[in-house]
């Protein structure tokens, strides 16, 4: 396909759509770093094997997936004409959203339970990676957030129909990014910790 051919507006949109692969790819790029740093530190002296990840993970990264399977079925409904399923989806994916959110403080304060520290003279490495990995991806997800919300506003003003969802097509774009982003940091540091 020719990428100069199309409407003015057909160029546009897929030039936004060609800008949010470039900032997942540099996000991605962000986390490569990351755990190659987290696989690299493995070899240290005072790197920990004893550290388990939070039963509260586990839960996180099925809601996460859920509230991706919701905003695609929001993307469907709205692309039907389906106003009110979107709606629902979309409040359903934004009440997850918040529920993936609550789920990582509660992994991070079982991870201080078991007496893993980020900071100070208690802390350790890798429980440092941890917090960091898990807390990055959570300050991604906070935007993936605010993306959920404007589309929520941009729907009730009646910015979607059925042949105009771009702004819908991008933020699930963004959020089913952030969901295979968790699932897989998630296995890394399930099968690597």
């Amino acid at each position: 396909m020719d990428l100069t051919q199309g409407t003015f507006q057909e160029k546009k949109d897929r030039s936004r759509k060609m800008m949010l692969w470039f900032a997942m790819i540099s996000m991605f790029m962000t986390f490569a770093g990351l755990t190659s740093a987290y696989i690299v530190s493995q070899e240290r002296p005072d790197w920990l094997d004893s550290l388990v990840l939070p039963t509260a993970f586990f839960y996180s990264t099925l809601v996460i997936i859920v509230s991706s399977i919701t905003f695609h079925l929001a993307k469907v409904s709205i692309q039907k004409g389906l106003r009110q399923a979107t709606t629902m989806y979309l409040l359903l994916t934004l009440t997850l959203a918040a529920a993936f959110v609550i789920l990582q403080f509660v992994g991070f304060n079982e991870i201080i339970a078991n007496k893993f520290f980020f900071t100070g003279k208690s802390s350790s490495v890798t429980s440092s990676f941890i917090y960091i990995i898990t807390g990055v991806h959570l300050l991604h997800v906070a935007a993936g957030i605010i993306v959920l919300l404007v589309v929520i506003y941009n729907h009730f003003k009646q910015k979607y129909k059925q042949g105009q969802t771009l702004g819908l097509e991008l933020g699930a774009m963004f959020w089913h990014f952030l969901d295979v982003l968790w699932v897989f940091l998630f296995l890394f540091l399930y099968f690597l910790s």
